[in-house]
């Protein structure tokens, strides 16, 4: 059985001291939950506060995105190495906004994705489509080949290092409307079965499929309750210690 995973994804909010309070407060509300793996993606600046805020708990560190490369004259770019000596665990990578605002493709995505792999971080591997590429019937192209191309030339050991997070762009942000629970089952199932298809039964069964456009208090339950969806990716939300720790307690009680 695959284990819940439900990550805050912090985008440009909290400096360091206000990232310190928010930690404090999830530490306090779900800091000894077992039954759900639960990550925190706070900014690079706020990294090594909430690292010490929850050392000794359940929780992990992530990081928003890195660089392919280890060093050199990248200015403003982060690596691998550097996000694991700052405590980090995982690492979100080919987000809808990194793709739409900084060009990422599925080319340096999956170069992002090989080095993670390459150093030992987990990664989360972002993929999902627009509003118009789905009424354009190109819903499954995009996805498939996000998914595809960006575990390009992965083990089947690496494979199940990976967390993929389908988050439809149409749902995501403040005052979008989210997908509903069918039209997440629909294209988690399908992911699930390309990776079948592509990776065979063993890899598509254990691997991770999150849930990324808009989850909330309001449709946590019904959504980890379809069966390919294993977890969220949470924006807004993970902002909010009630309502995170929520989502976080719904997940690990939902088998």
């Amino acid at each position: 059985m695959r284990k819940k995973i439900i990550a805050g994804n912090w985008k440009m909010n909290k400096t360091p001291s206000e990232a310190a309070q928010l930690a404090e407060g999830i530490v306090k509300s779900i800091g000894n939950v077992t039954d759900c793996d639960v990550v925190l993606c706070p900014t690079f600046t706020a990294l090594t506060t909430v690292r010490d805020i929850i050392k000794g708990s359940q929780i992990k560190l992530g990081a928003q995105d890195m660089y392919w490369e280890e060093s050199g004259a990248y200015t403003g770019q982060i690596s691998a190495k550097m996000l694991l000596d700052c405590g980090c665990t995982y690492v979100i990578l080919g987000h809808s906004e990194r793709r739409a605002l900084f060009g990422e493709t599925n080319e340096t995505v999956n170069k992002k994705v090989k080095a993670a792999l390459n150093n030992g971080l987990l990664p989360i591997l972002c993929v999902g489509e627009t509003w118009e590429e789905r009424e354009a019937g190109k819903k499954e192209a995009i996805i498939g080949e996000q998914v595809i191309k960006g575990l390009e030339g992965l083990s089947e050991a690496e494979l199940l290092k990976t967390t993929i997070a389908y988050e439809p762009v149409w749902a995501i942000g403040v005052g979008k409307t989210p997908a509903t629970s069918e039209q997440a089952e629909e294209v988690h199932t399908f992911i699930r079965g390309l990776l079948a298809k592509n990776y065979g039964d063993n890899v598509a069964s254990q691997i991770r499929i999150q849930y990324g456009g808009n989850v909330s208090d309001k449709n946590v339950e019904d959504l980890m309750k379809i069966e390919d969806i294993d977890g969220g990716l949470v924006g807004g939300a993970s902002l909010k210690v009630d309502v995170f720790s929520f989502l976080v307690t719904t997940a690990a009680k939902v088998k």
